[in-house]
């Protein structure tokens, strides 16, 4: 499922991924299988004509009980923190969090930083996916927080497998633009 964006803004947001994120080469992905194109969402996501493309798109999908946004760091620190960033400034309140990969020993401990609480409705997100692993890593992590993840949401979806697997769990998946989006096949598990 592609996001309701209006076409002139997706388009923007998709011309700049493939401008700025979208490499071409032989690359060697997490999972250890090589593939002639790499993306670098956060190219697209970090840079500031680009932001606010980003987050009309996440926000174009989220349901409006949804009170915060977040995912596993690094890769979904900028699509959360700057989609509530621009949330706040149409006035709808979105709490931001990061899930760390490990849990904290010191301090109050713990794998969420930021603000996040428990009965709190949450998106999961991230720039780009392959599998979708580390969106259902999040998830966990949010509901071992108290908190109820409604949906997972990625700027692209590289692999075209993360559909099957959330809802396997039970979970909604959406991207903001696929492989096929930007010209190529899927690449999934």
């Amino acid at each position: 499922m592609t996001t309701p964006l209006p076409e002139t803004k997706f388009e923007a947001l998709r011309a700049h991924l493939l401008e700025h994120s979208v490499k071409r080469g032989d690359f060697i992905l997490k999972s250890g299988r090589k593939s002639s194109w790499f993306i670098d969402s956060k190219q697209t996501v970090c840079r500031p004509e680009a932001m606010v493309l980003v987050a009309d798109g996440i926000l174009s999908v989220l349901p409006d009980d949804v009170t915060a946004i977040g995912g596993l760091t690094m890769g979904a620190d900028p699509v959360a923190f700057v989609t509530a960033g621009v949330a706040a400034e149409r006035g709808r309140g979105l709490k931001a969090f990061s899930v760390r990969k490990e849990a904290k020993d010191h301090g109050a401990g713990g794998r969420i930083a930021g603000a996040l609480d428990p009965g709190d409705r949450v998106v999961i997100t991230e720039d780009t996916v392959t599998r979708g692993t580390s969106l259902l890593e999040a998830a966990h992590a949010v509901i071992e927080a108290g908190a109820v993840p409604v949906l997972l949401v990625a700027v692209v979806d590289r692999g075209g497998t993360c559909a099957a697997m959330a809802a396997a769990e039970g979970l909604e998946f959406t991207a903001l633009l696929t492989a096929p989006d930007l010209g190529f096949d899927y690449e999934g598990a």
